[in-house]
């Protein structure tokens, strides 16, 4: 039995042969080429951010001021990486930090006019990219396929 005929078993809810094992069948390994192929798009048409980078832009966006551990949380990124990401964005003028008033520890992140322009012209690219990501996809197929990524995550 071939890997795609494993493939198939498990999309029709039967059981795979268990003495069968293609990495391509496995759902990290799809996973990883989807996501591969998301970024690959998502640089085509935003080459000037990382995909984190924009995300924090955009949360930023969303919610307003936040202070980076929780901003972390939000676009899930461990304390260290978005630590990066925001201090890169600050080196390109894209946000700012600042101290709480009552908790001194608890740095602060906020949107510059400069970011927040950024955004607003990044955020129709960004619907490109979905698109074009999804674009193998039929509607129907494309809302499943995000339920059950959310499912998943």
């Amino acid at each position: 039995m071939s890997g795609e005929d494993n493939l198939l078993r498990l999309v029709e809810g039967e059981e795979p042969d268990e003495n069968n094992y293609h990495l391509q069948d496995q759902v990290g390994f799809i996973l990883r080429k989807a996501h591969q192929r998301h970024v690959a798009i998502f640089a085509s048409h935003i080459a000037d951010l990382t995909p984190p980078q924009f995300a924090a832009l955009a949360k930023l966006y969303d919610i307003g001021e936040t202070s980076q551990n929780q901003l972390g949380t939000l676009i899930a990124m461990d304390a260290a990486t978005v630590k990066g990401v925001i201090d890169r964005l600050k080196a390109r003028g894209l946000v700012e930090l600042s101290k709480h008033e009552v908790d001194k520890r608890r740095l602060l992140v906020n949107l510059t006019p400069e970011g927040r322009e950024a955004i607003e012209r990044l955020i129709p690219l960004a619907r490109t990219i979905t698109e074009e990501t999804l674009a193998p996809l039929t509607a129907k197929e494309a809302a499943t396929f995000l339920r059950l990524l959310a499912k998943l995550a």
